[in-house]
């Protein structure tokens, strides 16, 4: 009875993780969490709206996205800093996933972005109900990257319509939008375009110049950071009254939000209807992969600096509950942040209370701030957009891949131009398909090293990189790779040629150390080769044998057939066995 009234609790915190930090929440963490909240929901307000606009929805949609899906993740998320909301990644997906199924602003717009929330919400939960997180691992870092990149100069320019004030309809690949920007430049409102331009340069002033400039002026750390991230706010209230004072909505006609629903979003269900469900699905998939590791890549660094535990399974519940709230709330599919993660961190962030008062203070502003937000130039809120996004075009990472792993650098420029040319979706899945191609191509020709015995040593290292003994009759070769089916025929052409190159060999050890796993084709082969090369009068040893591919050898009975004398613990047994040791 004792012990389960330990273990209970435990494990009920592990499911319902504001358990725990309720249960040690200290007067100290308060004024952290309060803060963290204020300084987060001063940047989602202006970013909410940008978002949402990216998505191809009404501005105050990204402000319901926003609350509940905030205070859910708050609740049952395991990292105690990530901040969920609208992001950009996110956002152009579902604009890529709606767009050429409704018009843009339509009711049936609004209720297939709910109904992918609802996708995304029921996907993730599931996985993670499931215990799936490891399954984000198949998207390789490099098709990630590429995927990004491209993506954020999607956004970028998909943006540029609102800097030069044009009217385009939605275009999905940046080669339709260079060509239609170019060849409209003619119509550009040069009062928007320098409101644009003007909005750029504040923003990257303050993310760029004013921490320096504050660094110099002595103010405390701990204060730099929120207030370079409060450019967005700054360009947002200053262009709104510029707009105001001079009426340039009118007679400059420089475009605004114009007005936004004021008050908080009423219960939204949304469409259950089975032919359009299954029509999103494909995509929620996509877009529950892409939004979990983008979200789970920001909780594990900011944890790892904090030593704090993020639970990849337990994110999984708490985003998919998050967009499921998204989804009954009025929003649209939600993830983790990484600017305004970063900044909930550094401020002081605690515990999921500083979510739940960022998403009271979006609550507040919709119910009475929303008529300010009228004059809102569209402008400011595209370069808020361009600037998030411009940090996402990873160069580095593409000149850093590339000179490791040409492979890994293909699948990355791959993903990257695909991407740009075939479209979001399409472009990841092949981007995807490459990596796993490339792989079944680098694992099919594994790395295979004959050895020798560094001297005086128990030590045996590739003949062709080390001044080594070696005995003439037997040949001791090491396979870097687990066996399967892609390479197992690729091994065993490669030991028999070996075996005939050197006439004077009758002793053939395979050293397994870097196998970890043999399939059932590769032990045909192993088989085979054990036939052959009997045939040849060459005896077939192995050595070094980890032991969960010992058991399945000993299970299928080929450990008996070949004989437990020719198995080895180590390579330097087996040459002494084999009287090569010496």
């Amino acid at each position: 009875m004792n012990i389960t009234n330990k273990i209970q609790p435990a494990s009920l915190k592990h499911y319902l993780p504001f358990l725990d930090w309720l249960s040690h929440y200290r007067q100290e963490d308060l004024f952290g969490d309060l803060l963290a909240g204020v300084i987060v929901a001063i940047m989602l307000v202006p970013q909410g709206m940008a978002y949402a606009l990216l998505a191809g929805l009404p501005p105050q949609i990204g402000l319901y996205a926003s609350i509940l899906p905030a205070i859910l993740y708050g609740l049952l998320g395991s990292s105690r800093t990530l901040a969920v909301g609208p992001v950009a990644l996110t956002s152009l997906l579902v604009a890529a996933t709606v767009g050429p199924l409704a018009p843009q602003n339509s009711s049936q717009y609004l209720m297939l972005a709910l109904a992918l929330a609802l996708l995304v919400g029921l996907i993730q939960l599931l996985m993670g109900m499931l215990r799936l997180g490891t399954l984000v691992n198949f998207i390789s870092h490099p098709v990630l990257s590429g995927f990004t990149s491209a993506a954020a100069l999607i956004i970028a320019f998909s943006q540029l319509k609102y800097i030069f004030g044009l009217s385009m309809p939605r275009l999905e690949h940046l080669n339709e939008i260079s060509v239609f920007i170019f060849q409209h430049l003619h119509g550009t409102n040069p009062y928007t375009l320098a409101i644009g331009l003007g909005s750029i340069a504040v923003l990257i002033f303050f993310k760029n110049g004013l921490p320096e400039l504050l660094a110099r002026r002595h103010m405390p750390q701990s204060w730099i950071l929120p207030i370079s991230r409060s450019g967005p706010l700054a360009v947002v209230i200053s262009a709104t009254l510029l707009v105001w004072v001079l009426g340039l909505h009118e007679w400059a006609a420089v475009q605004v939000v114009g007005k936004i629903p004021a008050g908080l979003p009423g219960l939204t269900l949304p469409s259950f209807d089975l032919a359009k469900l299954s029509g999103l699905l494909p995509s929620a998939v996509t877009l529950s992969l892409i939004a979990f590791l983008e979200s789970i890549s920001v909780a594990k660094s900011l944890g790892s600096k904090r030593r704090e535990k993020v639970d990849a399974n337990q994110e999984l519940v708490a985003l998919g509950i998050a967009n499921l709230g998204a989804a009954i709330s009025g929003g649209y599919p939600v993830a983790g942040g990484f600017a305004r993660s970063v900044v909930n961190s550094s401020v002081g962030a605690r515990s999921g209370l500083a979510s739940i008062i960022t998403a009271i203070l979006i609550a507040l502003t919709l119910v009475f701030l929303m008529p300010l937000f009228f004059f809102l130039p569209q402008a400011v809120l595209a370069a808020i957009i361009i600037i998030a996004v411009v940090k996402l075009i990873d160069l580095a990472t593409v000149r850093q891949v590339w000179r490791y792993s040409k492979a890994d650098g293909l699948s990355l420029l791959v993903t990257f131009a695909a991407v740009l040319v075939v479209g979001i979706e399409k472009g990841i899945l092949l981007g995807v398909a490459t990596a796993l191609a490339l792989y079944l191509w680098r694992t099919s020709r594994p790395h295979i090293a004959m050895l020798g015995r560094i001297a005086e040593s128990e030590h045996y290292r590739n003949v062709l990189r080390h001044p080594v003994e070696t005995c003439p009759q037997v040949l001791s070769v090491r396979v870097d790779e687990s066996l399967y089916f892609a390479n197992a025929q690729y091994l065993e052409s490669s030991l028999l040629a070996a075996v005939a190159e050197n006439k004077q060999v009758n002793k053939l050890v395979l050293v397994c150390s870097a196998v970890n796993f043999i399939d059932a084709s590769a032990l045909e082969t192993l088989e085979n080769l054990r036939r052959e090369l009997n045939d040849a009068q060459v005896a077939f040893y192995l050595a070094e044998i980890k032991g969960p591919v010992m058991d399945r050898l000993q299970k299928v009975g080929f450990i008996e057939e070949l004989g437990q004398e020719r198995i080895f613990l180590s390579t330097h047994q087996a040459m002494q066995a084999l009287e090569c040791g010496e």
